[in-house]
């Protein structure tokens, strides 16, 4: 997943839909007397996409201002019969429109099918007039009523299978909205609809956007989210909420509140989530009072070992005492932190600078002043611009570890393109170098981090821990994508690099059957996924989340879609023992106010 801190635009961007796409022309070139359900018609293309039409009719529903995508909304009063035309349509002005809800409007320009973000997203096109000319024709007109988005309406299954002849785009299909819910999104695109008493799913973003979900019995988590439990739950009931009025009168919400009355406006889609109902009018909330959680301290012959993606600290960030706090209290000091996202002592300043000292003596001077243990570290720094992250940043994973509790075996020669071993000492496994990296100038760690590993020593007992941050999932398409099912290319590299950790671990349980080895970091895929199931081998490891139960089952949110990223795999000699606890900590993905978009983890157990 895309880090929320990336670059991103704050609206809604466009581009052409590319050639290959089908768009399906009429003659004459020019259509006068059409209106807004023939010009959407009963597919995703419109069969008048580049075409002049003139002297479209409707009322003006929503008005936006702000932007790159500067327009309005109509929608014809007088609907057709058939459910899967849709009888709204945005109009795109480029600049501040002189028209106003509730006008009766009409308007010629030209029919267009615009990609939000670009046509490499996958996303699904949105059909505009633009260039417009437009005419009042009367103001203060009633808008038409909101057509009600609920648990009842929306289908249970979530997309169609694209057609194979199209490379499986669902552009050309003719619209089902009673089978399926993208379908039903989509014949409702730039009406205006409403959905009340909904639950907050998502919380909002920086970007002033919040999901909730339509059906309050959907998939429900423990403290009030919805669970993206496999690649067939996509969440129907899911849907995304902007606001055409001031941001800041927008509701700051967490996960498990409620937008309470109504909440209604037109039916967009955009780059950043699909189908998006921008609010003329939003609830009011009510908070759940969701809390962040606190794992338990771990007893003396218990090791702790966490995983913790801080999300590119680096020395300028204002989180040091946020962080370390969550560390202390939340996490209660685990005896072992695979920290990701630590970059290097200037951030994203990309002058050479690859060393992370700064860094992570920050955090650790701020633990010990948040009243935790002073910790020690090891990392080894990147080659400069070779592991992928904000460019200039040169994230790495940096292990800590409390010196009172827990010993880290040095063994000297881990450099950056120096490749980790496994031999075999006095009978049991040992590593060549300590700390090392797994294989690090194999292409399937092409700007990608390399997998650190190190030997630690815990009441005379030697545990392996492999800290990872595979290859990210940017550049799949999204669920809501025009190709179904969704492409996902980035699971290509990310499960070479699970083969390699695999195989790594491996030689460890080839050399000492009964090692204690722990891979846990950053996965960037859910414990259902494939990249899991490769990892996992033929039970080398076992992806320890899945102890827990299924509504508890997520460190990350995404879209309103609670998931699984992170992840502690644990060797059988750690399993078989049975008397280990799991915990996803939540204390970011449900809040608006997070330090971080991960959920840190934890494992206590007897070595």
């Amino acid at each position: 997943m895309p880090s929320k801190k990336s670059a991103r635009l704050a609206a809604l961007t466009v581009a052409a839909l590319s050639a290959a796409s089908t768009v399906v022309l009429v003659s004459p070139a020019h259509a006068a007397g059409v209106s807004i359900h023939d010009i959407q018609g009963a597919t995703r293309i419109s069969p008048y996409a580049g075409q002049k039409v003139a002297d479209v009719a409707g009322i003006v529903t929503g008005v936006r201002t702000y932007g790159s995508s500067k327009g309005f909304w109509i929608q014809d009063p007088n609907p057709d019969a058939d459910p899967a035309t849709s009888e709204g349509v945005f109009v795109f002005t480029s600049s501040a429109p002189k028209v106003a809800v509730g006008d009766a409007v009409t308007v010629s320009g030209t029919v267009s099918e615009y990609v939000p973000g670009g046509t490499s997203t996958g996303n699904q096109s949105l059909t505009e007039i633009t260039k417009p000319t437009v005419t009042v024709v009367s103001s203060g007109n009633a808008v038409p009523a909101a057509t009600v988005i609920d648990a009842r309406s929306v289908p249970a299954a979530y997309a169609p299978a694209g057609d194979p002849a199209a490379g499986n785009s669902i552009n050309g299909l003719t619209l089902e909205p009673k089978k399926y819910a993208l379908d039903f999104y989509e014949s409702l695109e730039g009406m205006n609809v409403k959905v009340a008493d909904t639950r907050v799913v998502g919380a909002t973003d920086p970007y002033t956007e919040l999901w909730v979900t339509v059906k309050p019995r959907e998939n429900t988590t423990r403290r009030g989210g919805t669970l993206y439990g496999s690649y067939t739950s996509q969440n129907t009931g899911r849907l995304q909420i902007q606001s055409l009025g001031s941001t800041s009168a927008f509701p700051v919400a967490n996960v498990g509140d409620v937008l309470t009355g109504s909440t209604a406006g037109p039916l967009d889609y955009n780059q950043f989530g699909g189908y998006t109902l921008v609010a003329n009018e939003i609830g009011t909330l009510k908070s759940a009072g969701l809390e962040r959680e606190t794992t338990q301290k771990q007893k003396n012959g218990e090791l702790a070992v966490a995983t913790y993606n801080v999300e590119n600290l680096d020395p300028t960030d204002a989180t040091f005492e946020e962080h370390a706090s969550a560390i202390v209290n939340n996490l209660k000091s685990p005896d072992i932190v695979s920290l990701e996202e630590i970059q290097d002592n200037n951030g994203a300043k990309d002058d050479g600078t690859t060393a992370a000292d700064v860094t992570v003596n920050k955090l650790i001077d701020a633990i010990v002043a948040a009243g935790g243990p002073r910790y020690e570290s090891r990392s080894i720094d990147p080659a400069n611009d070779t592991d992928g992250g904000e460019p200039g940043g040169n994230i790495r994973q940096v292990f800590l570890f409390n010196p009172e509790r827990v010993s880290f075996t040095d063994r000297a020669g881990g450099d950056a393109t120096t490749a980790v071993g496994v031999t075999k000492t006095h009978g049991k496994a040992a590593l060549t170098v300590s700390p090392g990296r797994i294989d690090p100038t194999n292409t399937a760690w092409n700007s990608s981090r390399k997998p650190l590993a190190g030997e630690f020593v815990f009441r005379g007992r030697t545990v392996f821990v492999i800290a990872n941050h595979l290859n990210s999932k940017g550049g799949d398409f999204g669920l809501s994508s025009a190709t179904q099912p969704v492409p996902r290319s980035s699971e290509i590299q990310r499960h070479q690099q699970a083969t390699l950790v695999n195989a790594f671990v491996k030689d460890i349980l080839d050399t000492q059957k009964n090692a204690d080895v722990i891979a846990l970091g950053d996965i960037n895929d859910f414990e259902f996924s494939d990249t899991a199931k490769i990892l996992e081998g033929d039970g080398e490891l076992w992806s320890a989340i899945k102890s827990l139960p299924r509504s508890e089952r997520y460190t990350y949110d995404y879209q309103g879609n609670q998931q699984v990223l992170d992840q502690i795999l644990v060797s059988p000699s750690i399993r078989r023992g049975c008397d280990f606890e799991y915990d996803s900590v939540h204390i970011n993905s449900e809040f608006n106010d997070q330090i971080s978009d991960h959920d840190p983890q934890v494992l206590r157990f007897k070595p």
